[in-house]
């Protein structure tokens, strides 16, 4: 019997180039990480996608998910390198995640600057609160009467 060594940052497609299947480890892509934090009035997330071309990035915000998209390309004309480790990833991404707060996703803000993403949105609103004053009634008293 064999035995794997556990790493928790194992990519079960790692060795699918040398396997002669390259075309599914472009499925792979990478995925990329993200810094969500708010203050008063905006929720903040900050992506870090050194190499990728802004315009290459797509950003959408429905029912308060935020979902960022896009491509990173290798433009390299020898493939042939003998690589002892290789962990640069390159082709698409894709990560949606829900925001902490209610926003108002079509005056949301996007700048791109030293190879982070950072989206500014602001937040919606907060709905005031109804104030109604309860009656309080003893069990004793009449009702009173109906007009």
């Amino acid at each position: 019997m064999t035995l794997i060594r556990w790493t928790p940052m194992w990519d079960p497609f790692e060795d699918m180039d040398s396997w002669g299947m390259p075309a599914l480890r472009q499925l792979n892509g990478f995925v990329p990480s993200l810094d969500i934090y708010q203050d008063e009035n905006n929720v903040v997330v900050e992506a870090p996608l050194a190499g990728v071309k802004p315009e290459n990035v797509d950003i959408a915000i429905e029912n308060d998910v935020l979902t960022i998209q896009g491509k990173s390309e290798k433009k390299s004309e020898v493939d042939d390198k003998n690589y002892y480790k290789k962990e640069v990833r390159y082709g698409s991404f894709h990560r949606s995640v829900a925001l902490p707060a209610n926003v108002k996703g079509d005056q949301a803000e996007a700048v791109y600057e030293d190879g982070i993403l950072k989206i500014t949105i602001p937040k919606e609103e907060k709905a005031r609160p109804k104030t109604v004053k309860v009656e309080i009634k003893k069990k004793n008293d009449p009702k009173p009467p109906l007009n």
